[in-house]
């Protein structure tokens, strides 16, 4: 296409010049569409009323429009056209500027333009440069013109799928099953870069699915397709350039069709009769069994409904488990004794998306069912499932109030014994008829319903069942009304007819009670106006009042119910005395309280605890005075405890004496009269005698029973092998805190003593001398028969 400038002039004043540059094509580029970049140039007018108007002359670039082939080799630069100016100069030279100037593209002084290089459309489909035009003295004649060079497309690219593609269609229809697209690098204006597609027609998959030549949409071609037959398919997609045209270059994928399942089968017993053996006490909606059924079709599409016909129906039902099996549920509960068999036909149907069903002449619908039931031992049964009674409070009633009754539903009708599994219960039950009475007295406003829990056992310890029992306790009227009233108090200034006080009531009975007010004791000073509706007023009768009086003003106030019997109560209202102005706001009273009266049962209550704290304080004054009696008897009883220890801690000598009463031992060394007893003859002590050997010739330190004692004691310790050793002597006179001897314990002392020296403790002075005459005892002489 060649467009030409075309020039005009608009007015007197300014003047519009189009310069159009044109480039020839030469040489081996193609001639194409003249094309004629257009440049506006604002004329350069001096505008005078004395001079003319100057215009500016035209000028033009003329050339043809440049196309370069992709690809072609270059190694020597080649010709694709020439710049060229309407202007005639003899003498003028040629510059270009841009992509590619003066490297890919390179000009000649005269305006031929080269290549220097293969190019590839793929990276770079066209060229943007700028001409100018200089004369022979290297000035600008023409200003930049801009032109571009195409590149021209060849066939050099195959198509490409990108990714791997997969499809999916139902079962038995005919729908878009999935599309492919596949890219061509090449100039999609062109035949290079225009696909068609097509299935491979040697596959047999052709026969089964189509494709879009153009759009590459894949669909079915027939509605028969069976995923229970086959579930997959792989088609072989391929896809050509130049339009499918057998010079065109071609590329190939595989496409994985996955059939997807549809509810076109019925489900199917697997077998025709079932029989299946049922305990008799089975709960109900329990399950009994499960009958397999057969569908071929995916779980999330099988949608079975199952019924039972005829008489079977009432006793059993039937409905889908979670593998669509069916499943048989007990409805009613069963009874040996009364039926030991069922027999019944379960159908099967189902919603189908397709029909007729793919396996409508092999599908079994119907199936018989036989249930056999099993004879059991089964627990006491109850007529009732939750016993219900209601009783009187505050009454003992010789006759039963109600009765839980239960059978043996066996054939055995075993003897039903009863009993209340709840302790402490007010209630009673007889074992063999089942009959409940009260045992005490009920009280509704303590607790107004009872639960328990009642025991049905066959005789000889049989099995066993429960039963819940309600009882509600039914209100008499017992309790006698309460006074309310809230802030009564008096002015001094209060005349006759003044209200000073709304009294109300209360009654913990449960029914509804109508109260009437009156004074129990007439009153000079006020009085009570009864409104009917359980309100009444407390008015001033005759005053006047004064603060400064000692005396307490209180009215008693007579409150009845109204009940069947009625009951009424009187309550002493203590009143307070106030100064008070005009609108009766009190700013000072005397001190007062409500007093309310004291119930009986309150002031037992009161006795019963002050009665328990006395008696508890006795036992214990009485416990001590035991206790000091005993140590008392203890310490004049005669006898001397040695106070020996077991744990293996050494003593601190004279230093442990603090702790215990040293007197004993003392009387014991001086005489030996705690060891004899008053009522006994005169006779030798048994620790008196006691040999000693001959060249301990030193006066002992204590020669009476003590020394006996503890020699005795000694040796029990050493011959006795089953008890822990006495190990320290914590209470004697003879050691003391600097004492050099060693540890004194028996542990490591022999039995006999005949490996063991004690003479070493002569030689340890005088504070040892005792101690030296009990361990230098003679082995034969050691025991001194008297």
């Amino acid at each position: 296409m060649m467009a030409w400038l075309q020039p005009w002039t608009a007015g007197l004043v300014v003047t519009l010049a189009f310069l159009s540059f044109v480039v020839i094509a030469q040489g081996s580029g193609p001639s194409g569409v003249v094309v004629v970049p257009q440049r506006k140039v604002s004329p350069d007018v001096v505008k005078k009323e004395s001079h003319p108007v100057l215009v500016r002359q035209k000028r033009e670039w003329l050339w043809n429009a440049l196309y370069v082939p992709e690809e072609k080799p270059a190694p020597i630069p080649y010709k694709i056209g020439q710049l060229r100016s309407s202007l005639n100069l003899d003498v003028k030279k040629f510059t270009i500027d841009g992509e590619g100037a003066n490297d890919i593209f390179t000009v000649l002084e005269n305006g031929n333009l080269y290549v220097t290089t293969s190019l590839d459309r793929e990276k770079k489909a066209s060229y943007n440069l700028t001409a100018r035009m200089y004369d022979g003295n290297n000035k600008l004649i023409e200003d930049a013109g801009d032109f571009v060079v195409q590149v021209t497309d060849i066939n050099d690219n195959c198509p490409v799928f990108p990714i791997q593609y997969n499809g999916s269609v139902m079962e038995r229809i005919k729908a878009v099953v999935a599309e492919v697209k596949a890219f061509d690098a090449d100039d999609p204006n062109t035949p290079n870069g225009q696909l068609s597609y097509s299935l491979k027609r040697e596959d047999q998959t052709s026969a089964l699915f189509e494709i879009h030549p153009e759009t590459g949409v894949i669909t079915s071609k027939i509605n028969t397709l069976d995923r229970e037959t086959k579930s997959q398919y792989m088609v072989v997609v391929i896809a050509k350039d130049m339009q499918g045209m057998a010079t065109g270059c071609s590329a190939s994928t595989l496409v994985t069709i996955t059939i997807t399942d549809a509810n076109d089968n019925i489900a199917s017993f697997t077998r025709r009769e079932y029989e299946i053996s049922v305990p008799e006490n089975l709960n109900v909606n329990e399950k009994i069994g499960t009958l397999e059924v057969a569908d071929r079709d995916e779980m999330k599409n099988k949608q079975p409904r199952f019924s039972i016909a005829s008489e079977g129906g009432k006793v059993f039902s039937a409905k889908p488990g979670p593998h669509k099996d069916c499943i048989l549920m007990l409805k009613q509960a069963l009874d040996y004794e009364t039926r030991n068999s069922y027999t019944f036909t379960v159908k099967v149907e189902e919603d189908l998306q397709f029909s007729p069903a793919d396996n409508l002449n092999s599908a079994s619908t119907t199936a018989q069912v036989t249930i056999r039931v099993i004879d059991v031992d089964e627990p006491p049964v109850f007529t009732q499932t939750i016993y219900n009674f209601s009783v009187y409070e505050e009454r003992i009633e010789t006759k039963p109030f109600g009765a839980i009754q239960a059978r043996d539903p066996d054939r055995a009708k075993k003897r039903i014994e009863y009993s209340i599994l709840d302790a402490g219960l007010p209630f009673g039950i007889d074992p063999f008829t089942g009959q409940l009475s009260v045992l005490r007295k009920l009280d509704r406003e303590v607790q107004k319903r009872h639960e328990f829990q009642v025991k049905a056992q066959e005789e000889n310890d049989g099995l066993v069942s429960f039963v819940k029992v309600n009882i509600n306790v039914l209100d008499i009227n017992d309790n006698p009304p309460e006074l309310i009233a809230h802030d009564i108090f008096v002015c001094e200034n209060d005349v006759k007819g003044t209200v000073i006080g709304i009294l109300e009531a209360s009654d913990k009975d449960d029914r509804p009670a109508t109260f009437t007010f009156s004074l129990a004791v007439p009153s000079s000073n006020f009085s009570i106006k009864d409104y009917g509706n359980n309100t009444a007023a407390l008015m001033v009768k005759q005053g006047p009042f004064n603060l400064e009086d000692s005396s307490d003003y209180s009215v008693e106030v007579r409150i009845s119910d109204g009940g069947q019997p009625p009951l009424s109560s009187v309550t002493k209202l203590q009143i307070k005395s106030c100064q008070c102005d005009a609108k009766r706001v009190f700013s000072k009273c005397k001190a007062s309280k409500l007093r309310m009266g004291v119930s009986v049962h309150a002031l037992i209550a009161i006795l019963l605890c002050i009665l328990t704290i006395l008696v508890i304080v006795i036992l214990f004054v009485m416990r001590k005075n035991y206790q000091k009696d005993s140590l008392a008897s203890m310490k004049n009883s005669g006898e001397i405890h040695e106070q020996l220890v077991t744990y293996d801690e050494e003593g601190g000598g004279e230093m442990d004496t603090n702790g215990y009463d040293v007197s004993i031992l003392t009387s014991a060394c001086n005489d030996g009269s705690l060891l004899r007893h008053p009522d006994r003859l005169s006779h030798p002590s048994m620790y008196a005698m006691v040999q000693k050997p001959p060249h301990h010739s030193q006066p002992t330190a204590c020669k009476g029973d003590m020394a006996a004692m503890i020699e005795m004691k000694k040796d029990e310790a050493d011959h006795d092998r089953d008890g822990f050793p006495y190990d320290t002597l914590h209470i004697y006179g003879y050691e003391g805190p600097e004492s050099l001897a060693g540890s004194l314990s028996s542990l490591d002392s022999s039995s006999s003593g005949s490996n063991l020296d004690y003479d070493f403790l002569n030689d340890w002075g005088p504070r040892f001398k005792a101690l030296a005459e009990l361990y230098g005892v003679d082995g034969s002489d050691y025991y001194h028969q008297y």
